[in-house]
């Protein structure tokens, strides 16, 4: 393990998270116009009445879960399913601002904590088996750092909300990503990914091809389906390919729009197993407003990982 990429991914997914905030629900002219030079900065965020529950670098609901599968690690010093559940319901009862649709009508049901994947499974059928939004994709980076059976965990935790093998294989190639580099400091060659796709789902392939596109253009990030798993995974795939540092490829994802918050989740948490902590520019780690509390995180979870 590399002390400083695991410590990397957990802050690069609360610092993508926290700065794509500044535009997320934007369409990219949206983005132009209200940042005319581009968003660098969490100082920068326009408040309208979406944005204004968040002070600028506070993140969302995409690492508070994050946060909620790490704390139950810590606890029981391994990764129970049931503990992550039952988190994930107290974190809900909290009234979280930002959570997704799907994730609300999941945990909203009053059986969620003693049958979690029954109570997703049954959401995802009356969406008529066509919800694959990316609410699982975008906690799953922490999977990425257990020592021992990514792939499992990661469809394990991504079924407690979300059913569909889409939103399971993203989130397994994702968490396999992440393992990858922080454990072997390998990126892994797309053509692994996309054999892992197919054991979950044809309709992954085509989005883990776009990935070689040398734009991020050709996954329209702010359009109508800018909450679907596979553009997320697509995105954070992409800048980890293509960037040459942290910065640039953080700030190309969140620059484009859409559900920029979780795009800039998945994207930063992977180019944080790509670069390292100490490689993250220090304004965007000195100003997380829960900077502290992550820490205490990063390093307890850590000594739960070596063992």
């Amino acid at each position: 393990m590399d002390a400083d990429k695991f410590k990397g991914v957990l802050f690069g997914q609360a610092i993508g998270d926290a700065l794509g905030l500044c535009t997320e629900f934007m369409t990219k002219g949206e983005v132009r116009h209200w940042y005319p030079d581009g968003v660098k900065n969490y100082s920068q965020m326009m408040v309208d009445y979406h944005r204004a529950r968040w002070q600028p670098g506070d993140w969302t609901d995409d690492t508070d879960m994050m946060l909620c599968i790490a704390e139950a690690v810590i606890k029981d010093k391994e990764l129970n399913p049931q503990s992550v559940a039952q988190n994930f319901k107290k974190w809900f009862l909290g009234c979280p601002k930002g959570i997704g649709r799907h994730t609300y009508n999941v945990l909203s049901l009053g059986d969620y904590v003693e049958n979690p994947h029954q109570a997703a499974e049954l959401v995802w059928q009356m969406s008529g088996r066509q919800s694959a939004a990316n609410g699982a994709v975008m906690r799953t980076s922490v999977i990425g750092l257990l020592n021992e059976e990514v792939e499992k965990h990661a469809a394990d935790i991504c079924r407690l909300t979300h059913a569909d093998p889409r939103c399971v294989g993203s989130a397994v190639i994702v968490s396999q990503m992440v393992h990858a580099l922080v454990y072997r400091n390998e990126l892994l060659p797309l053509e692994k990914l996309i054999e892992i796709g197919r054991q979950y789902d044809d309709r992954i392939e085509p989005y883990l091809l776009m990935v070689r596109s040398e734009t991020l253009n050709v996954l329209n990030l702010d359009d109508e389906a800018m909450g679907y798993t596979l553009k997320t995974m697509a995105a954070g795939l992409w800048s980890v390919y293509h960037a040459g540092s942290f910065e640039e490829g953080l700030l190309e994802v969140v620059n484009a729009g859409g559900d920029a918050d979780t795009n800039g989740a998945v994207a930063g948490s992977l180019l944080g197993a790509r670069f390292g902590y100490s490689n993250i520019p220090t304004r965007y780690v000195d100003g997380l407003v829960r900077k502290d509390a992550l820490t205490r995180v990063s390093d307890a979870l850590q000594d739960v990982l070596k063992g």
